[in-house]
């Protein structure tokens, strides 16, 4: 059965770090990617971050770049996103994905992820 577990949301003020941690079962993550997305109240969903695990190639949204990082441990089966400088703008609940296809992930296709975990809330505020 394949799921995803993300972990590490919290309360955290602006300037401060959470480190997210997204753990597959019921798949190898070596064999494609994953992608964290996040949604704001009243907010579409959209795309942070991903990673090819075959390649370790990333990518990541404007708003994103320079303050998370992603990265996977393929022997804990585990990808995390380390987020600093955190602003209220970040906000929201977190979803990792697995990514369905075995070329560069794209955070702009949704359709390109086809399994989703519960979700991590993140609020930053003072």
């Amino acid at each position: 059965q394949v799921q995803l577990v993300e972990s590490g949301g919290g309360l955290v003020q602006p300037g401060g770090s959470l480190r997210l941690s997204c753990v597959a079962s019921g798949f190898t993550l070596n064999s494609g990617g994953l992608g964290w997305f996040r949604q704001a109240p009243g907010k579409d969903r959209e795309g942070v971050s991903c990673i090819l695990s075959t390649t370790g190639n990333t990518a990541y949204a404007d708003s994103v770049k320079g303050r998370f990082t992603i990265s996977r441990d393929n022997a804990k089966n585990t990808v995390y996103l380390q987020m600093n400088s955190l602003k209220p703008e970040d906000t929201g609940v977190y979803y990792c994905a697995r990514w369905r296809f075995f070329w560069q992930c794209d955070i702009t296709a949704v359709n390109g992820y086809d399994k989703w975990g519960q979700g991590t809330q993140v609020t930053v505020s003072l």
